[in-house]
């Protein structure tokens, strides 16, 4: 039985968890696409009764934005990654030509196929469980100033306030294949670099570049 890295699960049924792994575009008489659909509605759940539980001072509003920001393809994506999940994903031979094993929308569904298979094989305590683990490990700090802080805005306030002027992002290289790419930026605040850090994205890497310069910033660092 295959084992996925960072989740603390045993599969029962072999049949199941190879039809979770399998994608459409393979055209088998089973592919992940029923199970993708439980999956969904179960990790909605799970997800909701994890936010519910873990912050009791929250309101309806901010939970369901939350949980909007867990319960989606680039989150579940995200989680994926992190079980490895790309290594394991059956797509046909045209699929796989265009690197399909590393496609968001695959990946995320597959995830979900997954989570379904854990449900009927054990129940949603055992899924919630899971989930928990592998948020705490995909996101350090849960929270939902971490999840919708936009550091980048909060870090040209700051800048405009103290050296009154604002950040500068420099693209300082990018690599990898185009389905695969990484973009290293840095930012400098009156010609000083504070960071330099890497993503998937642009945005991504600037907003980490940001949040690295406000922890500066903030911490007394000049």
């Amino acid at each position: 039985m295959l084992k996925f890295a960072n989740l603390n699960y045993h599969f029962k049924d072999e049949g199941l968890l190879q039809q979770a792994l399998t994608h459409r575009s393979t055209q088998s008489p089973t592919n992940n696409e029923r199970l993708e659909f439980l999956g969904d509605a179960v990790l909605d759940l799970a997800v909701a009764e994890i936010l519910f539980e873990r912050f009791n001072d929250l309101q309806e509003g901010d939970l369901s934005k939350m949980r909007a920001s867990l319960v989606n393809e680039k989150a579940f994506y995200k989680l994926a990654l992190l079980l490895d999940l790309q290594k394991h994903i059956v797509v046909s031979p045209a699929e796989a030509h265009n690197h399909g094993q590393s496609k968001p929308s695959i990946l995320s569904s597959a995830f979900e196929a997954l989570m379904g298979v854990v449900y009927l094989e054990s129940g949603l305590e055992v899924v919630r469980a899971l989930m928990q683990d592998l948020l705490d490990l995909a996101y350090h700090d849960l929270s939902l100033q971490a999840l919708f802080t936009d550091y980048k805005s909060a870090l040209q306030e700051l800048t405009q306030e103290r050296f009154k002027t604002i950040p500068t992002y420099v693209l300082k290289s990018e690599s990898g294949p185009d389905h695969a790419k990484q973009f290293e930026m840095q930012v400098f605040i009156s010609s000083k670099l504070y960071a330099t850090c890497t993503a998937k994205s642009k945005k991504e890497a600037q907003q980490l570049c940001a949040k690295e310069a406000l922890k500066q910033l903030t911490q007394g660092g000049l």
